[in-house]
């Protein structure tokens, strides 16, 4: 059966952009589809590129505040929100460019704006058209989940995807939800001026991050005068006077001006009529195969819409991995041994791979724990940022099992261990190499040598054997 397009790509988000880029690059027939009158997806308009930008704006006034500290005399005399979300859109604006509809057009792929679904297995139909494909990608991304609270919905809230929008900064704000996007952005309306309540399920913050880094984030939270209640859940909101009453599980009552909730994601796939074209969808997402093939072997998914590591660089790779299986041969797989990821609050916490409680499970006394504070890091002391710590597991042959860094600058420190891990290194490797100093990198060497140390403080014949020998070469006089 002739067909019009080697591929056609439902998404313009992260996966979406990637693959229809590729594709047309390598010369395939390529259309990409996008319900929203532009390309970019959560990530450039709602996620990663606004929340960073807003972070950075709130990390300034933070440090204005602070810099007595260093004896700078400056008064911080008034924080415009405004001017703040100003700062964000310009950046959105600025990256748009490289994610506009002239751009992906100049590459050769098909742009259409339009909200379609599929007819059958082969077919997609989008704005009157039916579009006929060998391979589809599904990447349409997910949207904030709204947790069944009583009378939310009638009070009003705000998310990820409007927050960006506001007026006027909310004198309170409560937050629902204590994940990376909750913590991020709860510390940042903090330091622009607003008295911010989080509210988490669980015993703390984070807690898909190791317990104890995750607790030097939370501690720096309350030192901020950010209020967080743990183990605490939102049952109903009412209105009064004017503000947003939450009555929690535990009997506490907040008051606020807003409502943010950060509680979790759920995949787009309502209107793309999947049934029809053989398409399965289980709890967390689109159902995908290691090759990221769907129920329908012609039709792929990628991104959040499938779950998972719902991450921008994971999209990436994901759509990469696609790209081989739908335009040539489905023979490769999807490897997530390596992945890292990182919440940008102050301080940063970044993490790869396993935690030390899943390598107790899985290898039992066979790792060792490996950990070095940054108050040991000369460039953290000089900048004032010695807080937090680095943490390495490993096993006792060296390999390296995860890692775990909180502390300044911990989203590009990780990466050293990533390389480390990708290509199957040994710990040595990363306390083996020269580091710049002063770096706040040192802090993976470091942490590394631990390793040679426990090694060495284990092996008493060693230690003996070293000891005689030192010993005979003092009794020679050389």
């Amino acid at each position: 059966m002739a067909v019009d397009y080697d591929m056609v790509v439902i998404g313009g988000g992260s996966a979406g952009l990637v693959a229809a880029s590729a594709g047309a690059q390598l010369n395939a027939k390529v259309a990409l589809i996008e319900k929203e009158p532009r390309l970019g997806g959560d990530c450039l308009h709602y996620g990663c590129v606004p929340s960073k930008s807003l972070i950075h704006a709130g990390r300034v006034a933070h440090d204005v505040k602070r810099a007595a500290t260093y004896g700078i005399d400056v008064t911080l005399h008034d924080i415009r929100i405004q001017a703040a979300l100003g700062h964000v859109h310009r950046v959105i604006d600025t990256i748009q460019v490289h994610d506009s509809t002239e751009r992906f057009e100049s590459l050769g792929v098909e742009v259409i704006y339009g909200d379609g679904q599929f007819v059958d297995g082969s077919t997609f139909a989008v704005n009157g058209r039916t579009l006929k494909a060998r391979t589809f990608l599904i990447a349409t991304g997910g949207r904030p989940e709204l947790p069944p609270i009583q009378g939310l919905r009638e009070a009003g809230y705000l998310t990820n995807v409007n927050v960006f929008s506001i007026d006027t900064r909310p004198a309170s704000l409560a937050v629902i939800g204590a994940g990376p996007i909750g913590c991020e952005l709860g510390q940042a309306f903090a330091r622009l001026g607003s008295e911010v309540t989080i509210l988490a399920s669980r015993d703390q913050i984070m807690p898909k991050e190791e317990a104890e880094a995750a607790q030097v984030v939370q501690q720096a939270l309350a030192e901020e005068g950010i209020r967080i209640l743990t183990r605490t859940r939102a049952q109903s909101v009412t209105m009064r006077d004017g503000k947003k009453a939450i009555a929690t599980t535990d009997g506490i009552e907040v008051v606020v001006d807003e409502i943010l909730v950060a509680a979790g994601r759920v995949p787009n796939v309502e209107s793309l009529n999947l049934q029809a074209a053989g398409v399965t969808v289980g709890k967390e997402g689109i159902t995908v195969n290691g090759k990221l093939q769907t129920t329908n072997p012609r039709i792929y998914a990628a991104g959040d819409v499938i779950g998972g590591y719902q991450f921008t660089h994971v999209a990436g790779y994901e759509a990469a991995v696609v790209l081989q299986n739908a335009l040539f041969f489905p023979t490769k797989s999807a490897d997530y041994r390596v992945i890292p990821w990182a919440t940008f609050t102050d301080p940063e916490l970044a993490r790869v791979g396993l935690t030390e409680e899943q390598a107790r499970k899985r290898y039992g006394d066979d790792i060792r724990v490996l950990r070095h504070d940054f108050d040991h890091v000369d460039r953290a002391l000089a900048e004032g940022a010695g807080i937090g710590f680095a943490k390495f597991i490993t096993r006792s042959n060296g390999e390296i099992l995860g890692a775990h860094i909180v502390g300044p600058a911990a989203g590009e420190l990780i990466h050293e261990v990533v390389l480390a891990m990708s290509y199957k290194l040994k710990i040595g490797a990363l306390s083996g190499i020269i580091h710049v100093y002063p770096t706040l990198a040192e802090i993976n060497s470091k942490t590394a040598l631990q390793f040679k140390k426990q090694s060495y403080a284990a092996n008493q014949r060693l230690q003996n054997l070293l000891r005689g020998f030192f010993n005979l070469r003092r009794s020679w006089g050389r």
